[in-house]
């Protein structure tokens, strides 16, 4: 059996990674001339970490991220709302990591080129056309992005498209979409080298859905050396702002957004003080598309932000790419070892990821578990001086653990979940039903 991946992003490599611990043969297709790790930082939910390390990559990710030892969300001055523990501090069986989003696709990346071998993942391949013949078979046409000329093409038992929020394959399904669905709000993201806060591994976010902070460190090496490296997401609610695509490596300016949070000195966190000390600054409108009635097309089916693109809420995008990548291998693991077919493979693929991704996108359009701060701000704008008085604790731990059984990292239900690390299948030419 051979599957083909286009797009070598976070979703895309754990697939490859995934196939390749299976036994099953593998090819990458990547559609930049030259993967480089752009991004700043993200955050990997312990479900995520879970699966990495069962990929053998526990010590690559302990090497270059930040275990999370905490989340706090405050009002816009300050005052705590919600604090609770996080990943293994928190009794969980992996961690929590906040880390650079180029840094874990390069480390992804490496890995899969080393384990699949360096000819099974290309770039400058970009996915120009993809279709299954009557025999159950897909292809792709590949181009250059680089220069346009044609790549030729390539088969396989299954395509998997991983190749992001503007995926081709996508829109060659769904011609008449257009852009990412934007919400009004703009995003400022940004690195800053500055003194540790709190125990120099907590996460905060602060403010209310118009106005917001996120703050995180995200190198664990310059944490050893009593520093910080802080990963910041200022964000304005701006309707009226012309919307441009978004774009990682957009430069931002100071100017317009520093002005709205100048009075943010919390004491323990000093707001302006961090974004002051960027060394550069990102600009990215909050966007997301509508979750989709199906995946699958014959043979190709959709994975991660091709699938389900959602706002950067609940610290989800790349952990439930993940997740996609392996609960389809572990299936079509299973299905090879077993003579399954390739159609219940994927029917049994969308019935367990569509659902639950389409229910984490329209929780993060109504905040997710953020939406504690929204409802701080619009019955206390002023500030309280207990946090009972305004969210009774009730109301407050009902949704954030509702939250977690939505994304699917409730604690004891991951802890005690099986495995989907995929058995490997003996014979990589093994080839399943197409009926």
């Amino acid at each position: 059996m051979k599957v083909i991946i286009i797009g070598a992003g976070i979703g895309g490599l754990t697939a490859a990674l995934s196939l390749h611990a299976a036994g099953i043969e593998t090819m990458v297709y990547e559609a930049v001339p030259e993967v480089r790790p752009l991004g700043v930082g993200i955050n990997l939910l312990p479900h995520a970490v879970r699966e990495l390390t069962e990929l053998g990559l526990a010590q690559d990710l302990a090497r270059i991220g930040v275990a999370t030892s905490a989340l706090i969300y405050t009002n816009k001055l300050g005052q705590e709302i919600w604090r609770e523990a996080r990943g293994l501090d928190a009794g969980y069986h992996w961690p929590q990591y906040s880390i650079h989003r180029g840094h874990l696709q390069m480390l992804l990346f490496e890995v899969a080129r080393a384990r699949l071998g360096a000819d099974r993942v290309l770039c400058d391949h970009a996915a120009a056309r993809v279709s299954t013949d009557a025999q159950g078979m897909a292809r792709v046409d590949l181009v250059s992005r680089a220069t346009g000329a044609a790549r030729g093409h390539d088969t396989a038992d299954l395509i998997i498209a991983a190749d992001g929020i503007h995926s081709a394959v996508r829109a060659q399904f769904h011609p008449d979409e257009g852009l990412p669905k934007w919400n009004g709000r703009i995003l400022w993201r940004g690195v800053s080298e500055a003194a540790p806060y709190l125990d120099g591994r907590t996460m905060v976010m602060a403010g209310h859905q118009d106005q917001k902070f996120v703050c995180y460190p995200i190198d664990p090496a310059l944490a050893a050396e009593g520093r910080s490296l802080i990963n910041w997401i200022a964000e304005l609610n701006l309707p009226d702002r012309k919307l441009e695509r978004e774009d990682w490596n957009r430069p931002g300016m100071l100017d317009d957004f520093l002005p709205a949070f100048e009075g943010w000195d919390f004491g323990w966190l000093d707001v302006p003080a961090i974004i002051r000390q960027a060394v550069r600054v990102f600009e990215f409108p909050m966007v997301d598309r509508d979750p989709l009635d199906g995946w699958t097309h014959g043979r190709v089916t959709l994975m991660g932000d091709a699938a389900h693109p959602m706002y950067p809420i609940g610290s989800n995008g790349a952990s439930q790419a993940i997740l996609d990548a392996r609960m389809l291998v572990w299936r079509l693991a299973g299905a090879v070892a077993g003579g399954g077919d390739i159609d219940a493979v994927l029917a049994a693929y969308e019935a367990e990821r569509r659902p639950a991704t389409a229910r984490i996108v329209l929780a993060n359009r109504a905040n997710g578990p953020e939406k504690v701060m929204q409802l701080v701000e619009e019955r206390a704008p002023e500030g309280f001086t207990a946090i009972d008085a305004v969210l009774p604790a009730a109301e407050l731990t009902g949704i954030i653990g509702d939250y977690k059984h939505i994304a699917g990292f409730d604690k004891d239900a991951l802890n005690a979940r099986p495995s989907l690390h995929p058995v490997a299948v003996h014979g990589a030419d093994t080839v399943l039903s197409h009926s």
